[in-house]
């Protein structure tokens, strides 16, 4: 008993002391709860990784505006020089399972963002440097390798919180660079010239050291999967053979293309229907889908509520209300509410089904497994647009 009794009351000495000494230095402010430090974390986190993936997505739609230009000074016609942008789509596609089957597997995440850094460097000086197309073209292919790199670090790094939180903010932040690289372009070749909208994913590049600090420090918040993540050989097939990862990963792909193909239709109809110049369709399009990427944060947060399948029922739904309304209405207010809709479920469902397309993989496949995923909605990048001028092509409803 008396050892029971003085153990008891050395404890409240020591927690006495403790007490005493925190008031002594002033500090009263209660710690920050374990949930609220985990939320913070995540925010603080998914910002940091979405303006790593921001730059990459500003390659894709930056040069729109200037290709005219582009066009003139390398003296091709408008067809050649839209070369510029399809080299981008593909080398994105290509990029992404290359650097996550190379640097990926023997140095992880850390590995892709250094290996795509490097690319992204030497294709924007080939870019700036090109005296012809061809050499612009294969400097843009270079940029959009190392830009679908640092797009895959990001969400494999995002995609260590399970709540799929940290990645839909990475999502949002992605999607926001799609659609500001329209006028961040524009502005960047009024200013330093038509080279300068090329080369927007050097924005990336201050971003490069804190995120290899997270990427070789400690775990993400909500972090449950190995450090190891990727880092195993051998061909994916038994992640190809994974139900949830095929149904994630289709569904991503047809989101994406939907969302690609009115990124370019969209504008089109809008234009048809108003007569508004290119800057003026360009600007209300960009307003559209920027509010829906913004928004599709609360469709993240609805998303425990919903459930797996209806969250899916939900996604199907919009992408596909979405492509109705925006090439069959008749006014242009209602084409650009079908393209912001496309905007958000897009957005939303990257960062959500990012974690369903790992859910039933061990920790050591997440990191390929992610790869293939954004493999799957870098098709739908390229597929869209392509789509969008058969369609122009052959059914004249854009």
């Amino acid at each position: 008993m008396s050892g029971e009794f003085a153990g008891r009351r050395s404890a409240g000495r020591s927690r006495w002391a403790q007490t005493d000494h925190r008031a002594a230095d002033g500090d009263t402010t209660p710690a920050p709860a374990p949930a609220e430090r985990a939320r913070q974390g995540t925010v603080k986190t998914g910002t940091l990784l979405a303006a790593l993936a921001a730059p990459a997505s500003m390659g894709v739609s930056g040069p729109s505006l200037a290709l005219p230009e582009a066009a003139r000074a390398l003296g091709v016609g408008p067809a050649a020089a839209a070369w510029l942008m399809t080299a981008f789509g593909l080398g994105m596609a290509v990029g992404t399972p290359l650097l996550s089957a190379t640097a990926g597997r023997r140095h992880g995440p850390a590995g892709v963002v250094r290996a795509s850094a490097v690319l992204v460097v030497l294709g924007a000086l080939l870019v700036l440097l090109a005296p012809n197309l061809p050499l612009a073209v294969a400097g843009r292919a270079l940029e959009a390798a190392g830009s679908a790199g640092l797009n895959v670090a990001a969400f494999q790094l995002a995609g260590r919180d399970r709540s799929g939180r940290t990645p839909g903010v990475v999502a949002i932040g992605s999607a926001v660079g799609g659609t500001a690289g329209l006028f961040v372009g524009a502005a960047a070749a009024g200013a330093f010239g038509w080279r300068a909208a090329l080369v927007l994913p050097l924005l990336c590049l201050p971003f490069l050291r804190p995120v290899l600090r997270l990427a070789s420090g400690s775990p993400t918040p909500g972090d449950d999967t190995s450090r190891t993540a990727g880092k195993r050989t051998g061909p994916p097939l038994d992640i190809l053979r994974d139900r949830r990862f095929l149904a994630a990963t289709g569904l991503m792909l047809a989101l994406s293309t939907v969302n690609f193909f009115l990124l370019y239709a969209a504008p089109r109809r809008v234009t048809a229907l108003t007569g508004w110049s290119a800057v003026e369709t360009g600007a209300a399009s960009s307003v559209a889908a920027l509010a829906g990427a913004l928004l599709s944060w609360q469709l993240v947060r609805a998303a425990p509520g919903l459930g797996p399948a209806r969250l899916r029922v939900v996604l199907v739904l919009g992408s596909a209300g979405a492509l109705v309304l925006a090439v069959t209405a008749p006014w242009a207010a209602a084409v650009l509410i079908g393209s912001g809709a496309s905007a958000l479920v897009t957005a939303g469902g990257q960062g959500l089904l990012t974690g369903a397309a790992t859910g039933g993989l061990p920790p050591a496949r997440h990191g390929l497994a992610i790869g293939l995923f954004n493999l799957a909605f870098l098709i739908g990048v390229a597929a869209g647009p392509a789509l969008a001028a058969f369609a122009d092509q052959t059914v004249q409803f854009i």
